[in-house]
């Protein structure tokens, strides 16, 4: 029985690690050198994560039935939290990873609550808005990966994990301005910053890249790096065998703001995207250094 129930929960786990493997190279590349239990861990919250993504990103379901959706999404979530999950690989691997690390169920409703702001959009006024709305869709995730990721959850390492979700939120609006403005008709710049350095909706609509596009964009990039800067100052609060891992991963995401910027702020015509050899590239560097610390460390 209890062979049974574990080829039953690797084949679970098998179909999440499918999913992250499908639609994200850069991070399956990252999360597959954890330790294997914390990598399955990782691989099914991503894969409830993605299956909130998946409702919004179906064109052919009107927005009505991708509010039903995720609103389903929601009762099955629900459900979970009260012991009474469907019986699928996502839920039977979450119910897993419940049981082996101290989670909390609020940051998988914020996510949620995220997508919902996505289907009822609505333009944001300040970057805080921005912010906020980052936190639901990315620094939440921060926040689910946190147990998995430390030896004991501290109130600054939550701190830190939700500022590296919100920078690579931004990272991604930055990066995806034309995408989103072209095919979803939304715009996530802040129109207080927009107007701040007098770029125009027309000229959004436009494509135009001028001196006003340029520094409202790094307006955003900075505050970005800021955030991934808080993140790498407290890295020290991750678990020892997760360091490097989210690290990597937090560098690499961080690459997409330097090859937009190459490419001379060209985030309308021209999708940018992370080469194997660049992750590769990161990763070396990456261990360099901590090889480098351990040394020193030691020396010391």
């Amino acid at each position: 029985m209890i062979s049974q129930m574990k080829v039953q929960l690797d084949q679970d786990y098998n179909y999440c690690e499918n999913i992250i493997r499908q639609y994200s190279n850069s991070f399956y590349y990252t999360f597959k050198q954890l330790p294997e239990e914390k990598a399955r861990a990782v691989f099914a919250i991503y894969a409830f994560c993605r299956s909130a993504d998946d409702i919004l990103d179906q064109a052919f379901l009107t927005k009505e039935e991708k509010v039903q959706q995720l609103q389903q999404l929601e009762n099955d979530l629900r459900s979970f939290e009260h012991f009474e999950e469907k019986s699928t690989p996502l839920w039977r691997a979450l119910r897993d990873v419940f049981n082996r690390y101290p989670m909390k169920i609020e940051p998988f409703y914020h996510q949620i609550q995220g997508q919902k702001m996505d289907i009822h959009f609505n333009a944001m006024n300040t970057i805080d808005d921005v912010e906020i709305y980052s936190y639901l869709v990315a620094g939440s995730v921060g926040l689910m990966l946190l147990p998995i990721l430390t030896d004991k959850v501290k109130p600054e390492a939550e701190k830190a994990a939700v500022q590296l979700g919100i920078a690579m939120q931004m990272t991604n609006i930055l990066r995806d301005i034309g995408e989103d403005f072209d095919m979803l008709e939304r715009v996530y710049l802040p129109i207080s910053e927009m107007n701040r350095f007098n770029y125009s909706m027309k000229e959004l609509e436009k494509h135009i890249i001028n001196d006003s596009f340029i520094q409202l964009w790094e307006r955003l990039a900075g505050r970005a790096e800021d955030q991934y800067d808080f993140f790498e100052d407290h890295i020290s609060l991750f678990a020892a065998d997760s360091r490097f891992q989210v690290l990597m991963a937090a560098r690499v995401y961080r690459q997409y703001l330097s090859i937009i910027r190459h490419k001379n702020y060209n985030c309308f015509t021209e999708k940018s995207s992370i080469k194997r050899s660049d992750v590769e590239r990161i990763a070396s560097l990456t261990m360099i250094e901590f090889e480098s610390k351990r040394e020193r460390s030691g020396s010391r």
